[in-house]
């Protein structure tokens, strides 16, 4: 009796052991999984720190407010009610030096009113070249005299009709740089158009804070017109600019003088055409065809940024210019 209760005891012993090694192994096997699902689950923990440290270390944006270095302009929206149009440190504003306020150097106040010629067959105008022999003494730009094939693209903006956003989408598309001379009315009147074209790469020129005949007020009013704009773009938009277009291309000698003694450079042009009247526009063919019968080397040439046909031209009349070898310089 006692042997068979023996050999029950054993035979339980031996149950209990198998039932508790099967226990074993499907422990062994859960864990083997679940490492692995844990292994997985790190794999992507580590991949995402790796992410977050990569990024932590990235090169930041350059602050903002730093006037060295050119950041880049915020347009299409206010940042803020301090009405921020730029990523640009306002400049310190300027004073201009009225250089003999009274004229007693006599220089004369007659007006000049800019004429150009109309160039054929690719060669200046004799006009065009004249002027510029007489605009060399006051340091002004009417015609490039070196012979190279190179246009300075240039934009009258008086005020907004919706054009110049189309002029900046094709000058960014064909990589062209282009001079937009502006009046203070024009850039309250569309701050986001002149922080593009500060971002693009575009020169802002100052056309004077009122648009006046410079021919008929003082030296010193002179300087306050010159000195408004461009100390509101200092202000607003961290920017200035040397470079000056009489309004309606008229000055003397007097004014000719007071703005190169202001620091500044008088910008005129070699080639233009009537398409500042948006009520007598004659399409886009004509715009073509006038504009690129009249190009020629060291060309300065005038468009007005209201015109649609401008607007709907201006890529064909690059791509023409290009094809006759022609480069596009900034100012």
């Amino acid at each position: 009796m006692k042997r068979l209760l023996s050999l029950i005891l054993v035979g339980a012993i031996v149950i209990l052991c198998v039932s508790c090694g099967k226990n074993n192994i499907g422990e062994t096997d859960t864990f083997s999984t679940d490492a692995n699902t844990s292994t997985e689950t790190l794999s992507e923990t580590e991949t995402t720190t790796k992410n977050d440290t990569t990024d932590e270390s990235a090169p930041s944006p350059e602050p903002m407010g730093n006037s060295t270095k050119k950041l880049k302009a915020i347009y299409g929206k206010r940042t803020g009610t301090d009405k921020t149009y730029t990523g640009l440190e306002p400049l310190e504003p300027i004073t201009l030096p009225v250089v003999d306020p009274q004229n007693v150097r006599g220089l004369s106040e007659s007006e000049i009113q800019h004429s150009f010629g109309v160039s054929e067959n690719g060669v200046p105008h004799e006009i065009s070249v004249n002027n510029q022999k007489f605009y060399d003494d006051f340091g002004a730009l009417a015609l490039d005299t070196t012979g190279e094939k190179v246009i300075y693209l240039t934009f009258d903006c008086g005020y907004e009709n919706g054009c110049t956003e189309k002029i900046l989408d094709t000058l960014k598309e064909k990589k062209v740089p282009a001079a937009f001379f502006v009046t203070l009315p024009h850039i309250k009147s569309c701050p986001e158009l002149i922080a593009r074209m500060i971002n693009e790469g575009h020169t802002v020129g100052n056309h004077s804070v009122n648009h006046p005949n410079f021919s008929t007020i003082s030296r010193t009013a002179m300087a306050q017109e010159l000195e408004g704009l461009d100390n509101y773009l200092r202000a607003e938009f961290g920017y200035s600019s040397p470079f000056f277009r009489f309004p309606e291309g008229a000055c003397s000698e007097s004014a000719l003088d007071l703005v190169q003694n202001a620091g500044f450079k008088s910008v005129f042009w070699s080639s233009a055409y009537a398409d500042w009247d948006i009520s007598s526009q004659k399409g886009a063919d004509y715009a073509f065809e006038t504009v690129t019968s009249r190009l020629h080397p060291g060309c300065v040439l005038l468009l007005h940024a209201v015109s649609p046909d401008n607007a709907e031209a201006l890529g064909d009349i690059i791509d023409y210019a290009k094809e006759q070898g022609y480069v596009f310089n900034s100012l």
